[in-house]
């Protein structure tokens, strides 16, 4: 950690250099900072450092990056191409770029906390990993998401049929990443598995997707019993910019939309919010204004509140105070009903 580049007293992540106080103070002069740093970091990777909007390119609508892109150049996703003309996927059509692996029930899922799935000790989640993402977090804890050479492309045929041979399979679950670059994959990678197999379907993710796909998704999970997971990461804009790259303003639309299509008599609830409490950044004024915008159209909407742990480019960040933790907790409760703490073991609470 050090001390704000900008003010010189507030605190300030080494790689961000800028405090929270002058993000939400001095927008124009802290986002500068934090662009440059986010320039930095994706150059390691190869990718655009903002989405790209060239005039008279062709436009991709899977997100709410809606890149626009000249000849041969890359969406901010990493995953589409201006090749001769045409938007190109770095996957052939029908594939995606995925890890799926079984994971033990009851397991890490941020829903755990009230998913019925959290007692099927014989039941496996098929958990998800989608590579490449419309964000790019400073905390990132999947990072490897970004080497996308490192993987090979999977088509929804092979991973439909892995999915229906396991029969301990309770539920499927969509992360990453995210999944919102991919999102096309799994809906139909998810209709071809409900068409023979009882299982949950769940997503994890930023909530920044292209709205109909949003809504065709959570309708997916609706029918299955499956629960919808938003990351909303900040209220402010600009501190979503300064940690995520871009602003959110999609996720607490697609988020309103679900919630008021079908939250109402779903059971599980088929639609929960976490944010991760970064230190120094995300604190109980950021927290609160989430769950104000939650409680605004239903305070039954489960909320999770995320201790931190240093990883990615906010390595030197610390874990989560209890403090911290606490004072979130409180602001949450103000508003909602039912607000968790995950990640306690972090805080040595169990």
């Amino acid at each position: 950690m050090e001390k704000c580049v900008i003010c010189g007293n507030g605190t300030a992540s080494e790689s961000l250099r800028v405090c929270v106080d002058c993000i939400r103070a001095r927008r124009e002069y802290a986002i500068f900072y934090a662009k440059e740093t986010h320039k930095r970091t994706r150059a390691e990777y190869g990718l655009p450092e903002e989405p790209p909007k060239s005039k008279e390119g062709l436009k991709c609508e899977l997100c709410s990056n809606e890149c626009v892109l000249k000849e041969g150049e890359r969406s901010y996703c990493g995953l589409k191409e201006n090749v001769n003309g045409e938007l190109r996927s770095l996957v052939p059509k029908n594939h995606a770029l995925l890890y799926a692996y079984s994971d033990p029930l009851p397991t890490n899922c941020c829903a755990a906390w009230f998913c019925p799935g959290s007692s099927q000790y014989t039941k496996v989640n098929i958990a998800v990993f989608f590579y490449g993402c419309n964000f790019d977090c400073l905390f990132c804890q999947n990072a490897s998401h970004k080497d996308l050479g490192v993987v090979k492309a999977v088509s929804v045929k092979d991973f439909v049929s892995k999915v229906l041979r396991k029969e301990t399979a309770y539920c499927v679950c969509y992360f990453g990443g995210s999944p919102e670059p991919q999102l096309p994959f799994a809906i139909r990678a998810s209709e071809l598995i409900l068409e023979d197999k009882k299982v949950k379907i769940c997503w994890e993710w930023n909530g920044c997707g292209n709205r109909n796909l949003a809504k065709h998704a959570a309708e997916i999970s609706f029918k299955s019993g499956g629960i919808i997971k938003f990351d909303l990461k900040a209220f402010d804009p600009d501190l979503s910019i300064a940690l995520s790259g871009i602003p959110n303003k999609r996720a607490y639309e697609n988020f309103q939309l679900i919630a008021e299509e079908f939250f109402e008599g779903s059971n599980p609830p088929v639609l929960t919010a976490t944010t991760l409490l970064v230190p120094f950044y995300v604190d109980e004024k950021e927290v609160e204004n989430i769950a104000r915008f939650i409680a605004s159209i239903n305070p039954g909407i489960p909320y999770s509140l995320l201790v931190f742990h240093p990883d990615f480019h906010m390595r030197d960040m610390p874990i989560t105070s209890r403090e911290q933790a606490q004072r979130c907790y409180e602001a949450a409760k103000k508003h909602l009903k039912n607000v968790n703490i995950g990640n306690k073991q972090l805080l040595g609470l169990m």
